[in-house]
């Protein structure tokens, strides 16, 4: 497992990792420069190096603040007590409020993280593979409850819920018809009922 990377955030730091998460989100990280950066907080580029070392850095601090937010609603969706279809739920709205309520941090941490340079990649891929453990747990444990249908494959049933929730930075615009929380409860209906054992019930009875 990769070593997590700790950092001091101080006032200007954090507020040079804001600039970045615009900027890697609307120019993609290789087309940011720190010139871009610096013309962005009305500094000279070289002003920037006394709170960074380096660009990199400040691709690892969005995608790791990302990752942080995911984590953390994920996190407490999977500790409700109740079923497994209401934990899935709330996995769901949660992956896309956050998604949408931090729109450009969310298109940095799925589009760009692959350009960090091997320590700081496993790093973060420690973190998506804990993310996408949850979910495997959690319809692990709705199919032994009975409430998921027994054939459901678990590792396609989360790529399933990760893709669907990842894309909608692709498509969402704010200003839309719908909340963060409406998109996510549409979704949850639509995927969260084709794993449930009474939907094969209910289409078998018809």
């Amino acid at each position: 497992m990769a070593q997590t990377v700790e950092r001091t955030v101080s006032p200007r730091r954090a507020e040079l990792v804001a600039a970045a998460t615009r900027l890697f989100s609307e120019r993609g990280y290789h087309g940011t420069s720190m010139k871009h950066l610096a013309d962005t907080l009305g500094v000279l580029k070289g002003s920037l190096y006394a709170h960074i070392g380096s660009k990199e850095e400040l691709l690892y601090d969005v995608v790791a603040e990302g990752a942080g937010r995911f984590l953390t609603r994920a996190n407490a969706a999977a500790a409700l007590e109740g079923s497994a279809s209401d934990r899935l739920r709330a996995f769901l709205v949660g992956h896309i409020e956050t998604a949408i309520e931090h729109l450009d941090a969310a298109t940095v941490f799925l589009n760009e993280w692959r350009y960090l340079s091997d320590d700081l990649r496993a790093d973060v891929q420690d973190k998506r593979d804990a993310y996408e453990g949850l979910i495997r747990r959690i319809v692990t444990d709705g199919i032994s409850s009975g409430e998921f249908r027994a054939d459901a494959d678990v590792a396609m049933t989360a790529r399933l819920v990760l893709s669907a929730g990842n894309w909608v930075y692709a498509w969402y615009r704010p200003g839309g018809s719908l909340s963060s929380t409406e998109i996510g409860h549409r979704y949850t209906e639509l995927i969260v009922r084709g794993l449930e054992t009474n939907s094969i019930n209910a289409e078998v009875a018809k």
